[in-house]
């Protein structure tokens, strides 16, 4: 019988922000005593105000954390006087401070993803509402809903800190946009694998509106999850900048997403009646991430010239703790309390684009405010660090880091079309499929409702090689790169009035022979038995004991905790002419520990091994592992994983989702 291992987290690893502290949620302080008129925060809070994140920092790679803040200075009440108002901001002074309708959004979903349950959210949320006199959002009513990541109702388990998060959220949602349903989605646990994984879910259930407040450091397989789990066209996707000032986290560098950065908002004796700037210092530390992405491509409409990347962030909000908002709490909270972090900013932004209407098929939302730079509160003061160029950490007139384009002066900024309602639409070629090493030469045809408008066109995805001509919409260029793209063309009008096409593009390898193709049979095992590939007894395993990639299925080698060899192979022709990929999900886990490699998979192809992992190499969750096979282009290979089981102590090796797809 195998030893049973934990139970595996599916997730890529992820380098883990060193910055995030484990810490438990606190309260200490004083509330407001005194009655102020409508919901307004009578005791602006004082700069530096203590807080605390109250997510944990993670405990092994594949993890991310949220983003929320909470002030430690401030005494938590569960009820107040009849005529106490709460600490912090609360809806009518962020509909104040940014202009915001009070009517709009009726019956929009902005869901909320999150890891974790919170089984008080229903209830602290009806306390917040109840409050501020906003109407009730129920299950009942059909207002609130709550789901785990696949949609059902078999809830994670409760966290104390991603409690608060939910309550920050689903708080910031109702105060800019109340009578918008609220969609809580709630993954597993907190990798990006299980929360992009929510962010799936929420779009099929039908949310135009995502709000995601976590990151994590960058990584290199940062693009394979923008395809996996951000890529919803007609869909805004909002995700927090960073609480540690300048630097970049994932998934805001996303080329999908709106960023969201943070600001330090005030009263002031001005015909708006506020005053903002960056949230952080010139020294670092605690503040609104921003910087250039190391990774993620630069989106066609982020124009900014001193990162050849995307740049975070593209809008922003209140996030400084300081200046922060009102949220009630109670698991693991003690009731009202005041929050911040761009956890707080993430949310506002969701829901002002809910204010603002259903964004337009086929397009990226993050990309409507760089048309409207006029309807936003530009923040030309402050910095969350020292930076070069300096525009990605100091506030300046225009497009910097740590607050985007600025923050929202009503809806116009969040819209996809012009006020004046012009349409644009472009004529989708169809599909594209060009040899390696072809010129290319693609006219983009589109048209505008409005008669004298000059268009300017921008693409996105576009394979290696090809770029578009942006005054004439002719796609040019020596496709260099044999694969697959999906390539998104945008038109722009002088209003701001866009439309957009998607279409797919294949560049076959050289010579142009190569049929894309999935080679491998029975890739996630699917089918409950091993054909077409040979495996030994027991590999082929749907127990719970370790879970799947995707489905049920998958192959499960070694575990057994004695001397114990397991080997899993098929064998496939890969044709001539053809770029050739082996990929597969791989998750071990080991009860062995040091540093010495006892337990050992091999993975080779015909014969010649291509990676060797052991005991050491265990993680939480599964990893991609991706291998260049194309020097076998025209020749049969056996591809074959070898599990050696070497003492009493076990080691698994799981692996699902396979692949041999050639380009």
């Amino acid at each position: 019988m195998r030893f049973h291992s934990p139970t595996a987290v599916r997730s890529r690893a992820r380098r883990l922000l060193a910055a995030l502290p484990a810490l438990a949620m606190a309260a200490t302080g004083l509330l407001a005593t005194t009655a102020p008129s409508a919901d307004a925060q009578t005791d602006a809070p004082t700069t530096g105000a203590a807080t605390k994140r109250v997510c944990a920092a993670p405990s092994h790679p594949g993890e991310m954390a949220c983003l929320a803040l909470v002030r430690t200075d401030l005494a938590q009440h569960l009820t107040l006087a009849p005529a106490i108002n709460p600490s912090g901001y609360g809806p009518s002074d962020l509909a104040s401070a940014y202009n915001l309708p009070t009517s709009a959004g009726s019956g929009a979903t902005v869901a909320i993803v999150d890891a974790n349950d919170d089984p008080n959210a229903e209830s602290d949320l009806a306390s917040y509402r109840s409050q501020y006199g906003l109407p009730a959002c129920t299950t009942a009513n059909g207002c609130f809903k709550k789901v785990d990541q696949r949609g059902g109702t078999s809830y994670p388990a409760a966290d104390t800190g991603w409690a608060g998060e939910i309550s920050l959220d689903v708080d910031m949602v109702s105060a800019v946009c109340p009578n918008c349903h609220i969609l809580l989605v709630e993954a597993d646990s907190a990798t990006m694998d299980n929360l992009g994984t929510a962010v799936n879910t929420a779009v099929s259930m039908g949310a135009k509106y995502v709000s995601n407040s976590y990151g994590g450091s960058e990584d290199s397989t940062d693009t394979a999850s923008d395809a996996s789990y951000f890529n919803h066209p007609g869909v805004a996707i909002t995700v927090s900048s960073g609480d540690s000032g300048y630097g970049v986290e994932y998934p805001a560098a996303s080329q999908y997403v709106t960023a969201v950065g943070g600001t330090s908002l005030n009263r002031a004796s001005t015909a708006r009646g506020w005053s903002e700037k960056v949230w952080g210092s010139s020294a670092g530390g605690n503040g609104a991430g921003s910087g250039c992405s190391a990774y993620d491509p630069k989106p066609s409409w982020q124009k900014d010239t001193g990162c050849g990347k995307r740049t975070v962030a593209d809008v922003s909000a209140v996030a400084d703790p300081a200046t922060g908002v009102a949220v009630y709490q109670t698991y693991g909270g003690s009731g009202w309390n005041v929050y911040g972090g761009t956890s707080a900013s993430a949310p506002i932004i969701a829901a002002v684009y809910a204010l603002a209407g259903s964004p337009a098929g086929g397009t990226t939302p993050a990309s409507y405010p760089y048309a409207h730079t006029g309807s936003l509160y530009d923040v030309t003061s402050g910095a969350n660090g020292s930076c070069s160029p300096s525009y990605l950490c100091t506030a300046a007139t225009g497009y910097d880091g740590p607050t985007g384009l600025g923050t929202p002066n009503g809806t116009a900024a969040f819209t996809s079309g012009s006020t004046g309602g012009n349409t644009v639409s472009v004529t989708n070629p169809g599909s594209q499929s060009t040899a390696q090493g072809s010129a290319v030469s693609l006219q983009i045809h589109a048209t505008d409702s409005a008669s004298g408008q000059t268009l300017t066109y921008s693409a996105s995805g576009l394979p290696a090689g090809l770029s578009i001509n942006t005054s004439t919409g002719l796609i040019t260029g020596t496709a260099t790169t044999a694969g697959n793209s999906t390539a998104t063309v945008t038109a722009t009008d002088t209003t701001g009035a866009s439309g957009s096409t998607t279409f797919g593009w294949t560049v076959t390898g050289a010579g142009g022979t190569c049929t894309p193709a999935q080679l491998l049979g029975n890739a996630g095992f699917e089918t409950g038995s091993a054909a077409p590939w040979t495996a030994s007894s027991g590999v082929i395993d749907n127990s719970s004991s370790e879970a799947a990639h995707g489905g049920s299925w998958k192959a499960w080698l070694d575990g057994y905790g004695t001397s114990h060899t397991d080997a899993l192979s098929q064998t496939v022709t890969i044709p001539s002419g053809c770029k050739a990929t082996l990929s597969f999900y791989l998750h071990i886990d080991t009860a062995e520990t040091g540093s010495t490699a006892y337990d050992k998979l091999t993975v080779s192809v015909n014969g010649t091994t291509l990676k060797t992992y052991s005991n050491v190499d265990a993680a939480a969750g599964y990893q991609l592992r991706t291998f260049d096979v194309s020097s076998y282009a025209g020749q049969s290979v056996t591809v074959k994983f070898n599990g050696v089981e070497d003492g009493s102590l076990q080691t698994s090796f799981v692996v699902d989702d396979t692949s041999l797809a050639t380009s």
